[in-house]
């Protein structure tokens, strides 16, 4: 007789053994979100910060100082920041694209003195040949940056030496002033008004403008932007990175000679040859004050205006405000750059410890 299967046994299905270990979800979507926001929120500092400060230090000082806040005074600093404003829309595309200018003050004073001389031969003539001039000298310096491709912070040294010698070769060793003899269309360009306002903050204006449509509609600002970040990697996606960085010290120096061109047309006369010191540092300055890193890839033409305006704000309160000496107002001066570069340094940090 043969034994009894067990039913209960045989019934029993089997199942697979796991081959695959079971997955446990993490968070990593939150901690990618949460590294996108901390750099959203440092690229908006970079681009609103200085005009955050602008407004709230403006506020301020109306609250505190009863002159401040007056049209004359408001008027008054927009036109003394104005010719240095010009210098810095195009020192702003230099520094994005991880350049340096240090040779605009001395073609802010060539800009002055070539258009006082050429003036006698009319408005026209006064404005073009300066401007070509300048636009010449940034041509040269960028075809040595970019083709010899030695470091923008030794060509331009050696530009502002050897401009500032030119500005003193034709003034004679700075003796010779060249005045602007009495041309409407010329002088209107640096005292005429539209709205009360000078003509000189309304041009600043239009070329802040141009700039920013460049900087952030074109693919030329795109250009400029991509090879800051890195000019290798530029190079590798194929962009035109020569001739890109050609532009940018072109632009550098029309600018300069255009904020030279309203000065002249503003004092009427070519001034003297010093003119125009130190108008490099005020314009890296503003630039950086804006919210423009200096290693490049980053800026905005907005945060440069407002990087420049907040300058001259702060001096117009140490000065008229506070009624310190200029000593004292360069030292606050330096201090607040001081401030801002250490506040960009450590923001720059922490984006890339969020990129990570």
């Amino acid at each position: 007789m043969s034994p009894t299967p067990d039913l209960t046994t045989a019934s029993k299905p089997v199942l697979p053994e796991p081959t695959a270990p079971v997955h446990v979800a993490t968070d990593e979507r939150g901690v990618t979100a949460g590294r996108e926001r901390a750099r959203a929120l440092t690229s908006l500092f970079f681009r609103s910060g200085a005009i955050a400060v602008l407004v709230l230090t403006c506020l301020l000082a109306a609250v505190f100082d009863n002159g401040f806040a007056s049209l004359d005074n408001l008027r008054n600093i927009a036109l003394a920041s104005s010719f240095i404003g010009i210098i810095a829309a195009g020192m702003t595309f230099v520094i994005i694209s991880g350049g340096i200018d240090l040779s605009v003050g001395s073609l802010f004073a060539l800009g002055v003195l070539v258009s006082a001389f050429q003036s006698q031969h009319g408005s026209v003539a006064a404005v073009g040949t300066a401007l070509l001039c300048c636009g010449l000298a940034g041509l040269l310096q960028g075809l040595v940056i970019a083709y010899l491709r030695l470091p923008p912070f030794i060509v331009t040294l050696a530009g502002l030496t050897g401009i500032r010698g030119i500005v003193y070769y034709i003034t004679d060793e700075g003796n010779k002033v060249p005045q602007v003899p009495h041309k409407e269309a010329f002088e209107h360009l640096g005292t005429g008004t539209f709205i009360t306002i000078g003509l000189p903050v309304w041009i600043m204006l239009l070329v802040f403008a141009v700039g920013w449509w460049l900087l952030a509609r074109t693919a030329f600002g795109q250009h400029v932007q991509t090879i800051g970040g890195s000019d290798t990697a530029a190079e590798l996606m194929g962009l035109p990175v020569r001739r890109v960085k050609v532009l940018v010290y072109v632009t550098s120096g029309l600018c300069a000679g255009l904020a030279g061109i309203l000065t002249t047309a503003l004092s009427g006369g070519g001034n003297e040859a010093r003119i125009g010191d130190s108008y490099e540092l005020v314009a890296i300055a503003a630039v950086v004050i804006g919210g423009t890193l200096l290693s490049g890839g980053v800026g905005s033409m907005l945060g440069s205006l407002a990087g420049i305006l907040l300058w001259y704000v702060i001096n117009n309160i140490v000065v008229q405000g506070l009624q310190f000496n200029t000593y004292v107002q360069q030292v606050v001066s330096g201090a607040f750059l001081l401030v801002v570069v250490v506040l960009q340094t450590q923001l720059g940090k922490r984006a890339e410890v969020g990129v990570r």
